[in-house]
Parts: structure tokens; sequence; C-alpha cells
């Protein structure tokens, strides 16, 4: 067994994240954490949906920035696609896809204020380089035949948007819905830096112990998802897109003079600023990087390795869930429900809700990151072990799982959880906003300090971890020769 390269590399990851259980602060500190678990699921299954006033406009300012966000992010991340063969390109997009929603929008609060530009810009921004990126390998696998067949002398143009668009024209589209799905969850969770969407009231409700309250806002938030495909239709899409920025609300005006302190000076390293010399700059960077980079990588690298495997497990427990070789209907359909709540509820609002419950440790994380992409790819899994055809005498039970599917879909299943790797790595540094002490928690803390200049160099090493990661998580498939696709 463990001459294939794939258990090898699976039995490695398994043993850092045990390793790395012997370090991490894995505890739960509330009193009655069971009580207050308990409370959470009541005010769940008795929702309140008319406490607040500004829940319906909530809902429609998720829509709405999640809709402009998304829809300013696919345009220039098609542009950045035609050009994505450039290196300098690819870097740029690696570089603002590493930096998480919530970390662009901490940084335009600090100039836009509460201004819908700054949730706008905070979605679409990491999404353009995401965008560019996978629309670039869907254009790359188009078939070229189509073009070759048209006249001599076609404008390369012409013969671009009539040849290799429609060629590939079904799976552009598919994954820009997906990703609007995503768009929508990264919009509700900005609330939780401020701005008036979904996740705002969600914390409030939490915070003053109303969880009837909450749970009307996930329920709502559920259904707004599960829904999508009935109410997003190629038909109605340019009305929505149109009429989305209309519901963005207005938010305090630019102040413009901010915007330039900000870049001339907030975001200038202390010591040069002050002209104190590049001796002065070392020892202070010296100091960030003992004081707070170190610490925050090293927590984030724990987390996020004890996640991974976390998810790992959990989507291979999952996936017969939805699995036809498992159960009838009835269990399917249950099962679906599961992970459509699982994969639909952003980590940072599970991380969140855990947190409330159990006390800061790293287990409310490492659990949101579990059953978000254990959802996620237990999910897939899942799927693809419906195109699988048994022979009439394949075993039952867990011979079933372990002997004909699980070594199927194996090699599928680490090329997803690898690719899941660097958003795991993302979510994980962005936590640290919640109190657990990862890259994010120090990012906040120097923002709420006023150090503007030690936030950008804690959120620029984030963005390179996370690239590293990123390649590192690549040069494995590519080693163990798993087939690479893009996921949410």
């Amino acid at each position: 067994m463990f001459s294939y390269p794939t258990v090898r590399a699976s039995f490695l990851f398994l043993a850092i994240a045990v390793a790395g259980l012997l370090v991490a602060d894995i505890a739960i500190t509330t009193a009655n954490p069971w009580r207050d678990l308990g409370q959470f699921f009541l005010g769940v299954v008795t929702p309140n949906f008319f406490s607040t006033e500004g829940l319906l406009t909530a809902l429609l300012r998720t829509v709405a920035f999640g809709f402009v966000g998304v829809t300013l992010g696919s345009f220039f991340g098609f542009l950045l696609a035609l050009l994505y063969r450039f290196m300098p390109v690819r870097i740029f997009c690696a570089f603002i896809r590493a930096i998480h929603e919530l970390f662009w929008a901490l940084i335009f609060l600090q100039f836009f204020g509460f201004h819908p530009l700054t949730g706008v810009l905070a979605i679409a921004i990491p999404y353009a380089g995401i965008f560019a990126k996978v629309y670039s390998e869907i254009l790359d696998e188009s078939d070229p035949e189509p073009a070759q067949l048209l006249p001599k002398g076609t404008h390369a143009i012409a013969a671009f948007l009539y040849a290799r668009i429609p060629d590939c024209w079904v799976q552009l589209r598919t994954y820009t819905a997906y990703r609007l799905e995503c768009g929508l969850r990264s919009s509700a969770i900005l609330g939780f830096v401020g701005l008036p969407t979904l996740g705002f009231y969600l914390e409030s409700s939490f915070s003053q112990g109303m969880y009837s309250d909450a749970g009307a806002m996930l329920i709502l938030f559920y259904v707004l998802i599960a829904t999508m495909p009935l109410w997003v239709r190629p038909k109605v899409l340019p009305v929505y897109i149109l009429a989305a920025p209309f519901f963005l609300g207005e938010g305090f005006p630019i102040v413009w003079g901010n915007v330039e302190r900000f870049f001339t000076e907030d975001i200038v390293p202390a010591p040069l600023r002050n002209g104190e010399g590049l001796a002065a700059f070392s020892s202070w960077l010296g100091d960030v990087m003992v004081s707070e980079a170190l610490p925050g990588i090293w927590n984030t690298v724990v987390l996020t390795q004890i996640a991974l495997v976390a998810t790992g497990i959990l989507s291979l427990l999952a996936f017969p869930l939805i699995s036809k070789h498992f159960g009838g209907p009835v269990r399917r359909t249950s099962g679906h429900v599961f992970l459509v709540i699982a994969r639909s509820t952003p980590e940072y609002i599970l991380a969140y809700i855990l947190l409330q419950l159990w006390g800061p440790s790293m287990l409310p994380a490492v659990v949101a990151l579990a059953l978000h992409n254990g959802g996620i790819i237990g999910h897939l899994i899942g799927r693809q072990t419906n195109t699988i055809h048994l022979r009439p005498d394949a075993p039952q039970g867990f011979a079933r799982y372990s002997w004909e599917l699980v070594p199927r879909v194996y090699r599928s299943f680490l090329a997803f959880l690898f690719y899941r790797w660097e958003i795991i790595m993302r979510e994980t540094a962005i936590l640290g906003i919640l109190g657990i002490y990862t890259l994010g928690f120090y990012v906040d803390s120097a923002i709420q300090n006023i150090q503007f200049d030690r936030a950008m160099i804690l959120i620029l090493i984030t963005a390179l971890l996370n690239i590293g990661v990123d390649i590192l998580g690549r040069y494995i498939r590519r080693k163990l020769a798993l087939q690479t696709m893009p996921t949410c």
C-alpha cells in the first residue's frame, strides 16, 4: 500500500496534522458549551423573521454587493485572462487573489470609510485575480480547430469572438454562475467589518444573545443560495446587474484627502516617514517580524494543516451521504441538505458562531473550515461516484465503500483537497480577526492601533504565504499526476 505515492503523501500530511495538534490551542473554554449550543439550535428552529427592521434591506444589499463585485471582477478578470500568458500579469493576479476580501475591506475602510465602494472593491479585486486564472485555463483548453476553419484574413478579434468563445462559452458561464454564489457569501461576511450586509445584523444578534433573530438570518441566507437557480436566470441577469448599483446604499461621503494621506503617509514605515534612516527601519522591521509576523505565520500554518486534514477526513465520510451506492432517496436527500448547508455557510460565519458557543481557541476555526470545505469536496466526490457503475456482485456496506469506491475516486479527492489548500490558508489567516492568533489577528490589531504601516507589511506577508502554498500545492498535484480543476 505504501508503494503508492498518493498514499505516502496522504500519511505525510496526516502526520503533520497530528504533530500540529500537539502544539495547537485546541480547547472549549466556555462554562456550559452544550447549553449554549442547544440555545442556538433552538433559535434556528424558532426563527424570528420580524424582529429586525433592516433585515430585508441587509439581504437586498448583500445581493447588490455580490452582483456588482462579481460583475466587475469577471469583466476585468476576463481582460486579464487575455494577457495571462505574460509573467507580470500572472504575478499581479496571484498577488491580488492571495489577499482575502476582508483584508481588502479593512484596507479600503481606512480611506473610503463606510462607502459602498469599499465593499464593491473588496470583492471585485480578489475575484478579478481568480477569474483571470480560471478564464485563462478555460480558454487555453478550448478546441483550436474552429479558428483554423475560418477564412484566411479573418481578424484576430473576430476569430476570437466567433471561434474560441462559443467553444468554451458553457464552461465560462457555469464558472461565473458558481463564482456568483461565492460572491454572495463574501458579501455577507463584509457585514462583520461594519458594512450594511447580512453579517452586520448576524453579529449584532449573536452579541445580544438573540438566537432566534440570528437563526432567521441564517435561514434567509440559505434560502437565498439554494434558490439561485430559480431567480438567477439568463434573461433577467442584465436587469439585476443594471439595478444592483442602485441598492448599495449611499454611505458616508469619501474624503479624498484621507486617500492621499493613506498612500503618502499612513502606510509608509514609521522610521522612513520620520526620516530616521535605514538602520532604524531595519530595527523596526525586525520587531514586526519577531513579535507579530513569525508567531502569526506559525499559527496560520499549524491551523491550516490541521484544517486541511480534517477537511479530507470529513469529505471521505460525507460523500456517501449523496451517493446512489448507499441508502435510498430519503437518505440522499437528507445528505444533500446537510452538504448544501455546510458548503453554503461561509467559514467566517461558522467560526464566529462556534467561537461564541465554545470560546476562543483554534477548535472553532478547525471545525468551521472542515465543515465548509468538507461539504464542498464531499458534494463533488459524491456526484462523481454516481457516475460509477458497479458490477452486480459488488460487495455491500463498508466493503463497497473502502474497496470499490474510495480507490476509484481517491485521486480526484486529493486533487480537490490540494486545490483547496491555498483557499484554506486564506481563510485561516482572516479568521484571526475573530481573536485566533493567526496573521489576521495581528493585522486587525495593527489597524485598531492606527499602525497601518505594520498592517500592510503583515498583509504582504499573508499574500506571499498564500502564493507559496498555492505553488507548493500545484507542484504536489503535478508530481502525483493529479488532475486540476477550479473550485470556489
